[in-house]
Protein backbone atom coordinates (compact mmCIF):
# COMPACT_ATOMS: atom_id res chain seq x y z
CA UNK A 1 0.00 0.00 0.00
CA UNK A 2 1.82 2.91 -0.85
CA UNK A 3 1.69 5.66 1.75
CA UNK A 4 0.67 9.46 0.14
CA UNK A 5 1.36 12.31 2.69
CA UNK A 6 -0.29 15.90 2.05
CA UNK A 7 1.13 18.47 3.65
CA UNK A 8 -0.91 21.33 5.36
CA UNK A 9 0.36 24.69 6.86
CA UNK A 10 -1.48 27.74 9.00
CA UNK A 11 -3.89 29.62 5.98
CA UNK A 12 -3.56 27.36 2.90
CA UNK A 13 -6.13 27.80 0.46
CA UNK A 14 -8.78 24.79 0.62
CA UNK A 15 -9.63 24.02 -2.94
CA UNK A 16 -6.56 22.25 -3.79
CA UNK A 17 -6.23 20.43 -0.65
CA UNK A 18 -10.11 19.00 -1.03
CA UNK A 19 -8.69 16.98 -4.64
CA UNK A 20 -6.40 15.22 -3.36
CA UNK A 21 -8.28 14.21 -0.51
CA UNK A 22 -11.24 13.59 -2.26
CA UNK A 23 -9.65 11.65 -4.91
CA UNK A 24 -6.62 9.26 -2.50
CA UNK A 25 -8.78 9.51 0.36
CA UNK A 26 -11.24 6.88 -0.56
CA UNK A 27 -10.19 3.78 -1.99
CA UNK A 28 -11.02 3.55 -5.61
CA UNK A 29 -9.89 -0.08 -6.58
CA UNK A 30 -12.87 -3.04 -6.44
CA UNK A 31 -12.74 -4.93 -4.93
CA UNK A 32 -10.76 -2.74 -2.01
CA UNK A 33 -7.11 -3.60 -2.62
CA UNK A 34 -3.82 -1.42 -2.00
CA UNK A 35 -4.83 1.89 -2.44
CA UNK A 36 -2.95 4.70 -1.14
CA UNK A 37 -2.58 5.26 2.88
CA UNK A 38 -3.09 8.92 3.19
CA UNK A 39 -1.70 11.04 5.73
CA UNK A 40 -3.68 14.34 6.26
CA UNK A 41 0.04 15.99 8.09
CA UNK A 42 -0.07 19.34 10.11
CA UNK A 43 3.04 20.89 9.48
CA UNK A 44 4.08 24.02 12.40
CA UNK A 45 0.56 23.29 14.12
CA UNK A 46 -0.74 22.12 16.99
CA UNK A 47 -2.95 20.02 14.79
CA UNK A 48 -5.57 22.37 14.09
CA UNK A 49 -5.00 24.53 11.35
CA UNK A 50 -7.37 27.58 10.08
CA UNK A 51 -8.50 26.88 6.06
CA UNK A 52 -9.50 29.47 3.67
CA UNK A 53 -10.41 32.07 6.02
CA UNK A 54 -13.10 31.44 9.16
CA UNK A 55 -14.38 28.45 7.73
CA UNK A 56 -12.96 25.43 8.01
CA UNK A 57 -10.25 23.56 10.21
CA UNK A 58 -8.44 20.26 9.96
CA UNK A 59 -7.82 18.42 13.13
CA UNK A 60 -4.80 15.09 11.97
CA UNK A 61 -3.00 13.07 14.23
CA UNK A 62 -0.45 12.93 11.23
CA UNK A 63 2.63 15.64 11.33
CA UNK A 64 6.07 15.88 10.23
CA UNK A 65 7.37 12.57 10.89
CA UNK A 66 4.50 10.71 9.23
CA UNK A 67 5.86 13.48 5.96
CA UNK A 68 9.03 12.45 5.70
CA UNK A 69 8.49 8.75 5.91
CA UNK A 70 5.77 8.78 2.82
CA UNK A 71 6.44 7.66 -0.41
CA UNK A 72 4.51 10.51 -2.21
CA UNK A 73 4.30 14.05 -0.52
CA UNK A 74 1.58 16.52 -1.98
CA UNK A 75 2.17 20.09 -1.22
CA UNK A 76 -1.32 21.24 -2.56
CA UNK A 77 -0.40 25.64 -2.04
CA UNK A 78 0.97 27.94 -0.44
CA UNK A 79 -0.19 30.60 2.22
CA UNK A 80 1.87 33.38 1.18
CA UNK A 81 3.81 33.04 -2.12
CA UNK A 82 5.31 36.64 -1.25
CA UNK A 83 6.78 35.16 2.35
CA UNK A 84 9.14 32.35 2.87
CA UNK A 85 7.08 28.52 3.28
CA UNK A 86 7.45 27.09 7.25
CA UNK A 87 11.23 25.93 7.50
CA UNK A 88 10.01 22.73 9.30
CA UNK A 89 8.24 22.30 5.80
CA UNK A 90 10.88 23.02 3.72
CA UNK A 91 13.08 20.67 6.11
CA UNK A 92 10.50 17.85 5.79
CA UNK A 93 10.51 17.80 1.66
CA UNK A 94 14.30 17.43 1.29
CA UNK A 95 14.62 15.01 3.98
CA UNK A 96 11.65 13.18 2.45
CA UNK A 97 13.20 13.33 -1.04
CA UNK A 98 16.67 12.47 0.39
CA UNK A 99 15.12 8.92 1.65
CA UNK A 100 13.15 8.63 -1.95
CA UNK A 101 9.89 9.98 -1.80
CA UNK A 102 8.25 11.54 -4.97
CA UNK A 103 7.51 15.50 -4.20
CA UNK A 104 4.56 16.93 -6.09
CA UNK A 105 3.24 20.42 -5.62
CA UNK A 106 -0.34 21.94 -7.19
CA UNK A 107 -1.08 25.33 -7.79
CA UNK A 108 1.30 27.96 -6.00
CA UNK A 109 3.17 24.59 -3.81
CA UNK A 110 5.49 25.39 -6.15
CA UNK A 111 6.77 28.28 -4.37
CA UNK A 112 7.36 25.90 -1.50
CA UNK A 113 9.05 23.12 -3.83
CA UNK A 114 11.34 26.04 -5.14
CA UNK A 115 12.17 26.92 -1.50
CA UNK A 116 14.05 23.52 -0.74
CA UNK A 117 15.97 23.84 -3.92
CA UNK A 118 15.07 20.86 -5.89
CA UNK A 119 13.83 22.64 -8.89
CA UNK A 120 17.28 24.34 -9.31
CA UNK A 121 18.09 24.07 -12.94
CA UNK A 122 14.65 22.35 -13.44
CA UNK A 123 10.99 23.36 -15.60
CA UNK A 124 8.32 23.79 -12.99
CA UNK A 125 5.13 24.31 -13.99
CA UNK A 126 2.89 26.70 -11.54
CA UNK A 127 -0.45 28.35 -12.01
CA UNK A 128 -0.25 31.01 -15.15
CA UNK A 129 -0.95 34.09 -12.71
CA UNK A 130 1.82 33.25 -10.17
CA UNK A 131 4.48 32.32 -12.93
CA UNK A 132 5.98 35.45 -13.51
CA UNK A 133 6.70 35.98 -9.75
CA UNK A 134 7.99 32.04 -9.21
CA UNK A 135 10.24 32.92 -11.79
CA UNK A 136 11.46 36.54 -9.95
CA UNK A 137 11.53 34.92 -6.54
CA UNK A 138 13.40 32.00 -7.63
CA UNK A 139 15.56 32.41 -11.06
CA UNK A 140 17.22 29.18 -11.21
CA UNK A 141 13.75 27.94 -11.50
CA UNK A 142 13.06 27.35 -15.43
CA UNK A 143 8.83 28.49 -14.65
CA UNK A 144 6.84 27.57 -18.17
CA UNK A 145 3.67 29.33 -17.36
CA UNK A 146 1.81 27.53 -20.36
CA UNK A 147 1.77 23.84 -18.99
CA UNK A 148 -0.29 21.53 -16.73
CA UNK A 149 2.31 19.57 -15.23
CA UNK A 150 5.76 19.06 -15.44
CA UNK A 151 6.85 15.37 -14.37
CA UNK A 152 10.74 14.68 -13.98
CA UNK A 153 10.08 11.54 -12.10
CA UNK A 154 11.14 12.45 -8.29
CA UNK A 155 9.62 16.18 -8.70
CA UNK A 156 6.47 16.98 -10.14
CA UNK A 157 4.92 20.53 -10.30
CA UNK A 158 1.24 20.98 -11.68
CA UNK A 159 -0.63 24.04 -12.67
CA UNK A 160 -4.13 25.77 -10.32
CA UNK A 161 -7.33 24.73 -9.91
CA UNK A 162 -8.69 21.89 -11.86
CA UNK A 163 -5.23 21.20 -13.29
CA UNK A 164 -4.85 19.43 -9.92
CA UNK A 165 -6.83 16.61 -11.19
CA UNK A 166 -4.83 16.25 -14.54
CA UNK A 167 -2.43 16.04 -11.73
CA UNK A 168 -4.09 13.40 -9.34
CA UNK A 169 -5.08 10.95 -12.34
CA UNK A 170 -1.79 11.19 -13.74
CA UNK A 171 -0.26 10.21 -10.84
CA UNK A 172 -2.77 7.36 -10.57
CA UNK A 173 -1.83 6.05 -14.23
CA UNK A 174 1.64 5.34 -12.80
CA UNK A 175 1.02 4.15 -9.82
CA UNK A 176 -2.21 1.63 -10.56
CA UNK A 177 -2.11 1.87 -14.33
CA UNK A 178 -4.66 3.65 -17.09
CA UNK A 179 -7.43 1.46 -16.63
CA UNK A 180 -7.74 2.54 -13.07
CA UNK A 181 -6.78 6.35 -14.01
CA UNK A 182 -9.42 6.16 -16.54
CA UNK A 183 -12.06 4.69 -14.29
CA UNK A 184 -11.76 7.30 -11.88
CA UNK A 185 -11.72 9.84 -14.66
CA UNK A 186 -15.42 8.44 -15.12
CA UNK A 187 -16.66 9.32 -11.73
CA UNK A 188 -15.21 12.83 -11.43
CA UNK A 189 -16.51 13.38 -15.30
CA UNK A 190 -13.18 14.40 -16.06
CA UNK A 191 -10.85 13.88 -19.05
CA UNK A 192 -9.18 10.66 -18.59
CA UNK A 193 -5.61 12.07 -20.01
CA UNK A 194 -4.18 15.68 -20.73
CA UNK A 195 -0.80 15.27 -21.81
CA UNK A 196 1.34 17.78 -19.37
CA UNK A 197 2.33 19.78 -21.93
CA UNK A 198 -1.26 20.83 -23.24
CA UNK A 199 -2.20 24.54 -22.37
CA UNK A 200 -3.27 25.50 -18.41
CA UNK A 201 -5.14 28.22 -20.18
CA UNK A 202 -6.72 29.20 -23.32
CA UNK A 203 -7.41 33.08 -24.68
CA UNK A 204 -11.27 32.75 -26.00
CA UNK A 205 -12.91 35.38 -24.90
CA UNK A 206 -15.93 34.48 -26.76
CA UNK A 207 -16.78 31.28 -28.90
CA UNK A 208 -17.58 31.82 -32.11
CA UNK A 209 -21.16 30.01 -31.86
CA UNK A 210 -22.51 28.28 -29.31
CA UNK A 211 -22.65 25.07 -31.17
CA UNK A 212 -18.81 25.00 -31.62
CA UNK A 213 -18.22 21.89 -28.61
CA UNK A 214 -15.77 19.52 -30.34
CA UNK A 215 -17.28 16.65 -28.33
CA UNK A 216 -18.99 14.82 -30.85
CA UNK A 217 -15.79 15.10 -33.19
CA UNK A 218 -13.13 13.68 -30.35
CA UNK A 219 -15.77 10.98 -29.56
CA UNK A 220 -16.12 10.39 -33.02
CA UNK A 221 -12.03 10.57 -33.63
CA UNK A 222 -11.56 8.27 -30.28
CA UNK A 223 -13.61 5.67 -31.28
CA UNK A 224 -11.62 5.13 -34.25
CA UNK A 225 -7.84 5.61 -33.31
CA UNK A 226 -7.03 2.44 -35.45
CA UNK A 227 -8.09 4.21 -38.58
CA UNK A 228 -5.27 6.55 -40.50
CA UNK A 229 -7.35 9.69 -39.49
CA UNK A 230 -6.33 12.94 -41.14
CA UNK A 231 -6.93 16.36 -40.22
CA UNK A 232 -9.87 16.52 -43.36
CA UNK A 233 -11.28 13.48 -41.86
CA UNK A 234 -11.82 14.76 -38.82
CA UNK A 235 -13.25 18.24 -40.19
CA UNK A 236 -15.29 16.31 -43.04
CA UNK A 237 -17.11 14.85 -39.31
CA UNK A 238 -17.31 18.14 -37.91
CA UNK A 239 -18.79 19.25 -41.08
CA UNK A 240 -16.47 22.68 -41.55
CA UNK A 241 -12.98 22.93 -43.28
CA UNK A 242 -9.74 21.67 -41.99
CA UNK A 243 -8.46 25.29 -41.42
CA UNK A 244 -11.37 25.90 -39.05
CA UNK A 245 -11.40 22.62 -37.44
CA UNK A 246 -7.33 23.44 -36.60
CA UNK A 247 -8.42 27.07 -35.21
CA UNK A 248 -10.87 25.66 -33.10
CA UNK A 249 -9.03 22.62 -31.99
CA UNK A 250 -6.39 25.05 -30.92
CA UNK A 251 -8.56 27.10 -28.88
CA UNK A 252 -10.36 24.43 -27.22
CA UNK A 253 -7.40 21.81 -26.09
CA UNK A 254 -4.58 24.68 -26.89
CA UNK A 255 -3.00 21.82 -29.12
CA UNK A 256 -3.43 19.98 -32.79
CA UNK A 257 -5.72 17.80 -34.04
CA UNK A 258 -2.78 15.18 -34.64
CA UNK A 259 -0.85 15.69 -31.50
CA UNK A 260 -4.27 15.04 -29.73
CA UNK A 261 -4.73 12.07 -31.84
CA UNK A 262 -1.06 11.31 -30.70
CA UNK A 263 -2.01 11.59 -27.09
CA UNK A 264 -4.77 9.17 -27.50
CA UNK A 265 -3.50 6.55 -29.25
CA UNK A 266 -0.15 6.13 -26.24
CA UNK A 267 -2.81 6.21 -23.67
CA UNK A 268 -4.81 3.04 -25.82
CA UNK A 269 -1.47 1.74 -26.16
CA UNK A 270 -0.54 1.73 -22.45
CA UNK A 271 -3.96 0.46 -21.66
CA UNK A 272 -3.40 -2.95 -23.80
CA UNK A 273 -0.29 -3.42 -22.92
CA UNK A 274 -1.75 -3.35 -19.19
CA UNK A 275 -4.43 -5.49 -19.61
CA UNK A 276 -3.76 -7.38 -22.28
CA UNK A 277 -1.11 -10.43 -23.52
CA UNK A 278 -1.41 -8.83 -27.19
CA UNK A 279 2.10 -8.90 -28.88
CA UNK A 280 3.63 -5.58 -29.61
CA UNK A 281 2.76 -5.49 -33.42
CA UNK A 282 -1.08 -6.30 -32.75
CA UNK A 283 -1.02 -2.88 -29.73
CA UNK A 284 0.31 -1.24 -32.49
CA UNK A 285 -1.96 -1.94 -35.29
CA UNK A 286 -5.37 -1.65 -32.75
CA UNK A 287 -4.05 1.93 -31.19
CA UNK A 288 -3.43 2.95 -34.53
CA UNK A 289 0.45 3.30 -34.60
CA UNK A 290 0.82 1.13 -37.48
CA UNK A 291 3.70 -0.71 -36.98
CA UNK A 292 6.01 -2.46 -33.62
CA UNK A 293 8.52 -0.25 -34.71
CA UNK A 294 6.35 3.10 -35.00
CA UNK A 295 5.20 2.03 -31.66
CA UNK A 296 8.16 1.68 -30.14
CA UNK A 297 9.64 5.14 -31.10
CA UNK A 298 6.45 7.04 -30.70
CA UNK A 299 5.78 5.26 -27.14
CA UNK A 300 9.30 5.83 -26.18
CA UNK A 301 9.37 9.25 -26.95
CA UNK A 302 6.02 9.73 -25.08
CA UNK A 303 6.31 7.14 -21.53
CA UNK A 304 10.18 7.06 -21.14
CA UNK A 305 10.58 3.33 -21.87
CA UNK A 306 9.92 1.00 -24.60
CA UNK A 307 6.57 -1.37 -24.94
CA UNK A 308 7.96 -4.49 -23.48
CA UNK A 309 9.79 -2.61 -20.80
CA UNK A 310 6.74 -0.74 -19.84
CA UNK A 311 4.71 -3.58 -19.62
CA UNK A 312 7.08 -5.56 -17.51
CA UNK A 313 7.77 -2.99 -15.47
CA UNK A 314 3.72 -2.85 -14.99
CA UNK A 315 3.16 -6.13 -14.17
CA UNK A 316 5.85 -6.33 -12.13
CA UNK A 317 4.96 -3.84 -10.17
CA UNK A 318 1.16 -4.74 -10.10
CA UNK A 319 2.67 -8.22 -8.59
CA UNK A 320 4.27 -6.80 -6.10
CA UNK A 321 1.30 -4.77 -4.31
CA UNK A 322 -0.66 -8.20 -4.59
CA UNK A 323 1.88 -9.87 -3.15
CA UNK A 324 1.39 -7.61 -0.35
CA UNK A 325 -0.47 -8.60 3.23
CA UNK A 326 -3.50 -6.30 3.24
CA UNK A 327 -3.58 -3.66 5.80
CA UNK A 328 -5.02 -4.34 8.91
CA UNK A 329 -8.91 -3.61 10.07
CA UNK A 330 -8.97 -0.76 11.95
CA UNK A 331 -10.03 -1.64 15.60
Amino acid sequence: MPSLAIAVTAGMPFFELAIPCHIFGTDRIQPPSNWYDLRVCAIGTDGDTPLAGPWFTTRTSYGPDDLVSADTVLVPASADVHGDPPAELVAALREAHRRGARLVSFCSGAFTLAATGLLDGRTAATHWMYAQLLAERYPAVSVDPAVLYVDHGDVLTGAGATASIDVCLHLIREDFGTGVANSLARQLVAPAHRPGGQAQYIETPLPERRDDSLAPVLHWAAERLHEPLTVADLARYAHTSPRTLVRRFHAATGTTPMQWLQAQRIARARELLEGTDLAVDRVADIAGLGTAANLRRHFTRAVGVPPVDYRRTYRSARATESDRPPAPAAP
